[in-house]
């Protein structure tokens, strides 16, 4: 590259000076202009959107018959093949037992026990008690426009 000039300015900085070939040289330095990339035969695939709302969940649950003849045999798959006369006594500390235990009824039963009532299953027969309630899929509303009225109160769902 050709040599650079200094010159002084008179207000005392500095000013450095290229040649006039050299400047024009590397700013109007020829480039090379690169290809755009073109993949490969890429098919367009333009998929309708769903606005359906997926079904609700059923929460419903209703517990069958034999519901302490079922967690028994639970109880025995999990902790063994032998079990104290006083089994819903049987205390959940440990946490893996808990577990094992929960998720086999969870399986079995097809209701799983919220998260925000594990804490509370501390025992079998929390558990027992939990699982002997019956959960109802409906909602107060439901249960008010299902019920018999009074002829001056109505209550309409399409609005």
């Amino acid at each position: 590259m050709a040599a650079l000039r200094v010159r002084r300015l008179a207000g005392g900085g500095w000013l450095w000076n290229a040649p006039l070939a050299a400047r024009r040289g590397f700013w109007s330095r020829s480039r090379k202009e690169k290809e755009p990339v073109v993949p490969e035969t890429v098919e367009e695939v333009k998929k309708e959107p769903v606005w359906v709302c997926p079904p609700l969940r059923s929460r419903a649950y209703t517990p069958p018959d034999d519901l302490q003849s079922r967690l028994e045999s639970c109880i025995k798959e999990v902790l063994g093949s032998s079990l104290p006369s006083n089994w819903q006594d049987i205390s959940l500390d440990d946490g893996h037992v808990k577990f094992r235990l929960l998720a086999h009824l969870a399986d079995g039963l097809g209701h799983a026990v919220p998260n925000s009532r594990l804490h509370q299953m501390c025992s079998v027969k929390d558990v027992l008690e939990f699982y002997s309630v019956p959960v109802q899929d409906r909602s107060k509303f439901d249960e008010l426009t299902a019920s018999n009225l009074p002829p001056n109160l109505k209550i309409s769902w399409g609005y």
